[in-house]
């Protein structure tokens, strides 16, 4: 026994197996059979696990060998947690990100081993549950929904929901959400109100272990939870067979166990916060004092600087004042707020003595929000995130702050990145049915258009692509016209994202525009339109303008460009009247990307301007099978000559001017397209509007009709 604990106190070992354990869980990562067991020809039949309400739809996950997540309009009254269920609907897969450096849900779920989603059209119930932990789940559920207007915030404390808790992205923000999340605090506040109350006991450990496992069921067994209490048994273990193992080792060995059960977890935000602040607290435990206030401004920084590189690789932003916000309010929701949110689910009467605090929490958290100072981190190599991860290991381990110095400045350091990026870069960005184009050059940013037909918030991806390309606001914003395909999410994009200047098309202002400029004028941003040109470094936008006309589409901005050399043209919706007028005034020829007017509809790009203009790309921004049949056969055939992009095949392209070469970068959508399609191809007649055609042409992949011996498909028949 004694050399058994001699081995255990060597460090080295924890580390190697740690190590190994990490690599192993790569490959097998790597080398998992993603291929689904799902019959997609008949019905699911599984149990129903999940159930939550958003977006004015129900969604349930049920599970069998595999998962799969349902959509239902109207909620089945009878159905339940535990029940067994028979669906039936329309299968499809879960969409992948088509803008850069954006949330990739079918990556996501394919973590959580999730392949299918489905719209569900009918909905049985087979079997009602009788599982005692189910029974358990759904009495809180129902019990909760019971307490009052703030019980989404019990429900997150409780259970670790925070789908409908509204001011969750607020949280985020102000670098606090991870007081809401299920993890080493909450089981250690719990775990403390179980000694107190059975303290007394002769068995109290055995007691408190199986409440602790009864509340892992209960909750899914969140990463977090469940890192915390293998911790906590290990630990245990540890004092009682006096084994001498550090707690830098039992959470070694935890973190092992986790990879082993889970490989996955890898990239589970929740995890990798969970056990990297987890580390950073054991080997700073030395600097701790019996003084209440310093530990906790030490741990908020401990905190901060620990998480750093994964909330960088989360939100491609910081928020330095997150160290204050955690000050503030860990004293308030640890010991005020989540214990009375348990108090009050117990007691219900004490609702309004709950909501009041939450009143207050909100409050707090509003003044926090205004007064925050974010800082703005590119995307960049998790070889930095390695090197930033030894400097702050050395400056803990040495105390010499020089470490601590090089490890921010290594993080600093990437904010010049925008500034050397010599390089032109044209985003023409998936939308669905819309528009929406990025230009950057070193600090010079341009957006035009922001799309927003679909009511998804198309901005939101987009503010997170500028981020993460290093840009902390927009120079120009230009709406092509005043259609909602086009603008609709401008609204939503000036709100939560710095715009210095937006310019608008010539002619009246329609409804959806006035809008616009309400907000901008209380916003006091300035605001131009009908201009002729924009300055951008070295270059200029030329906006083609020849009159005013009768409709908003052929008042659209048309812009023309020449970036080191390279002409590019951006149509918006107008439409044939006006590609006339421009060829009467203007002398234009040889472009190289077109963004094609009007998604490709019939109204534009006449075979007279194509011929004229003499595209090489041609870029369609259209959504997938759109009601509209975009784009139309007649103007594929108008631009036959032209290599074809697509954003509902594509997903966002992507031009990029290097060392004075016009480069389209590749986004590997096309596979990912036929990686959804039945196998089964349907043939197209010849006279078909919509005409969908992928074929290999200069080594790439092209939309268009091609002779029969390049063809990869003619039309899929998405799942």
């Amino acid at each position: 026994m004694p050399r058994f604990k001699i081995v255990l106190q060597y460090n080295s070992i924890y580390i190697i197996l740690l190590l190994l354990i990490i690599a192993t869980s790569f490959l097998r990562i790597k080398y998992y059979n993603y291929s689904s067991q799902i019959d997609i020809t008949k019905p699911f039949i599984g149990i129903v696990t999940k159930i939550d309400y958003k977006n004015n739809k129900y969604k349930i996950i049920i599970k069998n060998k595999e998962k799969i997540i349902g959509y239902l309009k109207e909620y089945h009254k009878d159905l339940k947690i535990g029940d067994k269920v028979l669906i039936e609907g329309n299968y499809y897969k879960p969409s992948n990100n088509t803008i850069p450096n954006t949330f990739n849900y079918q990556k996501y779920l394919k973590y959580q081993k999730i392949y299918y989603i489905m719209n569900i059209k009918k909905i049985n119930i087979l079997k009602k549950n009788n599982n005692i932990i189910y029974k358990i789940k759904n009495y809180i559920n129902e019990r909760i929904d019971t307490l009052g207007d703030n019980k989404e915030y019990i429900r997150s404390f409780i259970i670790g929901n925070k789908t409908n808790l509204d001011s969750y992205n607020l949280y985020q923000e102000n670098g606090i959400s991870h007081l809401f999340a299920l993890s080493g605090m909450h089981i250690s506040l719990l775990t403390g109100i179980l000694y107190f109350i059975f303290k007394k006991y002769r068995y109290h450990l055995i007691i408190i272990i199986f409440i602790l496992l009864l509340y892992l069921l209960i909750t899914d067994y969140s990463v977090s939870l469940l890192r915390t209490f293998i911790f906590f048994i290990l630990f245990k273990i540890n004092n009682k067979y006096d084994l001498n193992t550090t707690p830098k080792n039992i959470l070694f060995i935890t973190v092992s166990i986790l990879l082993i059960i889970n490989p996955f977890n890898l990239y589970n935000y929740g995890f990798l916060y969970s056990s990297i602040i987890t580390y950073g607290l054991i080997i700073t435990s030395k600097y701790l004092k019996k003084h209440y206030l310093y530990n906790l401004l030490l741990i908020s920084i401990i905190c901060f600087l620990f998480s750093l590189p994964i909330t960088i690789s989360l939100n491609n932003e910081i928020n330095i004042t997150s160290i204050l916000n955690n000050i503030i309010l860990v004293p308030l929701i640890s010991l005020l707020i989540y214990p009375l949110s348990i108090i009050t689910f117990l007691i219900p009467f004490l609702v309004p003595l709950f909501n009041l605090l939450i009143t207050v929490l909100e409050k707090i958290n509003l003044l926090l929000n205004y007064l925050s100072l974010n800082i703005i981190i590119p995307k960049t190599s998790k070889i930095i995130y390695l090197i930033y991860y030894l400097l702050l290991i050395l400056f803990v381990k040495s105390n010499n702050t020089k470490y601590l110095l090089l490890s921010i400045i290594t993080i600093l350091l990437l904010k010049i990145k925008p500034l050397i990026n010599n390089n032109y870069q044209i985003y023409y960005l998936d939308v669905n049915q819309g528009d929406s184009i990025l230009l950057t050059h070193k600090n010079k940013t341009i957006l035009i258009d922001s799309g927003g037909l679909n009511n998804y918030n198309y901005s939101d991806n987009t503010i997170k692509l500028l981020k993460s390309l290093g840009y902390s606001h927009l120079n120009y914003y230009i709406t092509s016209h005043g259609d909602a395909d086009h603008l609709g999410e401008s609204i939503n994009l000036i709100n939560n994202y710095k715009v210095d200047k937006v310019i608008f098309n010539c002619g009246d202002y329609n409804e959806l525009e006035q809008e616009l400029i309400k907000e901008l004028n209380k916003k006091r941003m300035k605001y131009y339109s009908c201009i002729k040109e924009l300055n951008i470094d070295n270059n200029k936008l030329y906006f083609l303008q020849t009159k005013e006309y009768d409709n908003e589409n052929d008042n659209s901005n048309v812009i023309y460009t020449e970036l080191n050399g390279y002409k590019f043209m951006f149509m918006g919706d107008a439409g044939i009247d006006k590609e006339k007028d421009i060829l009467n005034k203007y002398n234009i020829s040889n472009i190289d990307v077109l963004k094609v007017g009007h998604h490709g509809s019939k109204t534009s790009s006449s075979k007279d301007f194509i011929n004229e203009i003499n595209p090489k790309y041609s870029i369609i921004s259209v959504g997938k099978y759109n009601k509209y049949g975009h784009p139309n056969k007649e103007v594929l055939d108008n631009l036959d000559n032209s290599k074809i992009y697509r954003t509902d095949l594509d997903g966002s392209i992507i031009f990029k001017i290097k060392n004075n070469k016009l480069k389209k970068e590749h986004t590997g959508q096309i596979q990912t397209y036929m990686n959804y399609i039945d196998k089964k191809i349907k043939t197209i007649e010849d006279n078909d509007t919509v005409g969908i055609i992928i074929c290999k042409q200069d080594n790439e992949y092209v939309i268009k009709y091609c002779s029969d011996d390049r063809i990869i498909s003619r039309e899929y028949e998405l799942i």
